[in-house]
């Protein structure tokens, strides 16, 4: 084992190596190539987005795999900061980080001085030489935090960097809705200024025979309704557009078996509800095997707490159910989609209730409200649906737009702007909550600086509906 120093090295043998920092740090990692520069938000791995192309993030312990790196990749650099960011990492002990190989071994270890006024701290690179792979141990520090890393990595964040359904008494098995993504896949972005710097409420039930409507011949209603009674949630009615998505997606399951929100055909299941001609607010679904009647497969949502509150949720108006048999084994496979349909009443009601919640988290910290600004309104709602048309998550567009690009090219002339996105909340207080549960997405809703906001959603993408909050100041 080699005890490093700062500036030293050693070679590393091939495979895989896992980097581990203990104690009360959060740990992220840069990938690079020659030009020393990232290439966007997928080189950036941290808690938020936990895994890149041969980079895995597992609480404290971070794991490289060099064959796997993205193409023209060259380095790796580890990068430590306080988990809190009240705290500086002079008041914490010096982080040790310990390099062992895939059997176990350790490689090397590396205690850099202990930080001072540093916010945020390289602590070691991986870098090719070569056909080979070389450690270097670093211990640079930066005082200006991620403002540092932005500078010399091309990164511009404000960040230092976002339910089982299990069987039910034996009678069936089934998949949680993927979770919500409370921030990006990259961190929540802000460009300083040129001088350095859903729905809540629940909706009417339209009458049997409206269009849209289906009659519920498999008898579905009656259990689901009286399950949602019982939980003081008004009924739902029967969707002939989720109805199709429901049994298209339960007839992919059954054909090969799996129960999975990307189903083996390769299309998920919010995607089979956008092409099936319905848009939504906000979806929930359940994905189970096992049951053999609408009775049973009630009971078996009722059985789990998550599961139960999908099923009773208040804010869905519409559901879709269907069951389709596994030829080969008789076993059905089930899905069930529970939707708020969307109106642009509806839309513009969940924007405001975001608003709200976030004005009254800057309240809560002393901070004025932001004021509702409709070119940055266009802006986030212009990416959110972006991001479900194009199938990406991400602050970058493909095209390489970043928040600050697309609120100009909307007619901001705000000076500073910063974005926050999310995917997979159902509401504005799960979003609101989920940004403000993550440190960067925090910073930027308690940013002094910022004094306008636009809201964005949009429904239809792998997780569910997207979610992006611009901010002006």
């Amino acid at each position: 084992m080699s005890e490093l120093v700062p500036g030293g090295n050693t070679p590393l043998p091939d495979g895989a190596v896992t980097f581990r920092v203990p104690g009360p740090f959060d740990v992220s990692a840069l990938v690079t190539d020659e030009s020393g520069k990232v290439r966007g938000d997928g080189d950036f791995v941290f808690y938020n987005q936990p895994a890149a192309p041969g980079v895995r993030l597992d609480g404290d312990r971070l794991t490289v795999d060099p064959p796997r790196l993205r193409p023209g990749a060259s380095r790796v650099t580890v990068v430590v900061s306080p988990a809190d960011l009240t705290t500086p990492l002079g008041r914490l002990p010096s982080p040790t980080v310990q390099v062992t190989a895939p059997d176990g071994r350790v490689l090397a270890r590396f205690t850099p001085p202990r930080p001072q006024r540093e916010t945020v701290l390289l602590l070691a690179e991986m870098y090719r030489r070569g056909p080979a792979w070389k450690l270097r141990a670093l211990g640079q520090g930066y005082a200006d935090g991620l403002a540092g890393i932005a500078r010399d990595f091309g990164v511009e964040v404000t960040e230092d960097s976002a339910p089982p359904r299990g069987p039910a008494a034996g009678t069936g098995r089934g998949l949680p809705p993927s979770p919500p993504r409370p921030a990006g896949p990259g961190p929540a972005f802000t460009r300083g200024s040129a001088r350095g710097d859903g729905p809540g409420s629940a909706a009417r039930v339209p009458a049997p025979g409206t269009p849209g409507s289906v009659p519920d011949l498999d008898g579905y209603l009656g259990p689901v309704n009286s399950a949602r009674a019982a939980a003081g949630s008004p009924p739902v009615r029967l969707d002939a557009r989720l109805t199709a998505a429901a049994r298209s997606h339960a007839g992919a399951m059954a054909a090969r078996g799996t129960l999975a929100s990307e189903a083996p055909d390769g299309v998920f299941v919010h995607q089979r509800v956008v092409s099936a001609g319905y848009s939504y607010l906000t979806i929930g679904e359940h994905l189970v095997s096992g049951p053999r009647t609408p009775h049973e497969f009630v009971e078996y949502c009722l059985s789990d707490a998550r599961s139960r509150r999908t099923l009773c949720d208040p804010a869905f108006a519409d559901a879709g159910l269907a069951h389709v048999a596994d030829t080969r084994t008789g076993d059905l496979y089930w899905t069930a989609l529970w939707a708020l349909p969307f109106t642009p009443a509806g839309l513009d009601r969940t924007a405001r209730e975001v608003v709200a919640l976030t004005n009254a988290e800057r309240a809560s910290a002393g901070l004025p409200p932001l004021a509702a600004d409709v070119t940055l309104t266009a802006a986030a709602q212009a990416h959110s649906a972006d991001m479900v048309a194009r199938d990406f998550y991400a602050h970058t567009s493909p095209e390489g737009g970043r928040p600050w690009d697309r609120a100009a090219a909307a007619g901001s002339t705000h000076r500073a702007v910063g974005e926050n996105i999310a995917c997979g909340q159902r509401s504005p207080a799960e979003v609101v909550q989920g940004w403000m549960d993550s440190p960067g997405h925090r910073a930027n809703i308690l940013k002094r600086d910022f004094t306008h906001i636009g809201i964005g959603l949009a429904g239809g993408g792998r997780a569910g509906t997207y979610w992006t909050q611009l901010f002006g100041g």
